[in-house]
């Protein structure tokens, strides 16, 4: 019993020819209650004030958004061997083809709805692209 005293033993189980004895001692919770105590609430006023810099507001980006029509994989190129179709920088006509989209082993063709340049490419060769994704963004 002195033994279970010193150390975490909880229960001491002895059998032998004719014997047997079983001690047990009954332990405190280990767990802890915490009881909470009111806290008075955190006001406004209380808060200190920082110096706040003024964040710019950026204007959006000037153009239209080419989107993409369907669900699928974005290509720039009809072949891996071939240079894309357009790249930043170019003017493009209405019509004029801008990418592949592969969905179910079709390829897809979108053309551009507007005239204009090419100011941004939004998405990589091989990305997957999802109905509405921005694709390109041009500026009439």
């Amino acid at each position: 019993m002195a033994a279970m005293g010193r150390t975490s033993m909880k229960r001491v189980s002895l059998k032998q020819e004719g014997f047997e004895i079983e001690l047990e001692r009954e332990c405190a919770s280990d767990v802890v209650i915490a009881h909470p105590r009111p806290v008075a609430p955190i006001l406004p006023k209380d808060i200190p004030q920082q110096n706040h810099q003024e964040v710019k507001q950026e204007a959006p980006p000037s153009g239209d958004f080419v989107k993409s029509p369907m669900v699928g994989t974005f290509y720039s190129s009809p072949s891996p061997e071939d240079p894309p179709f357009i790249k930043v920088g170019d003017v493009v006509d209405e019509g004029s083809v801008l990418c592949i989209i592969e969905a179910m082993k079709v390829m897809n063709e979108v053309k551009s709805g507007i005239k204009g340049k090419i100011v941004e490419v939004l998405v990589q060769n091989g990305d997957p692209v999802e109905f509405g994704s921005h694709m390109f963004r041009i500026e009439s």
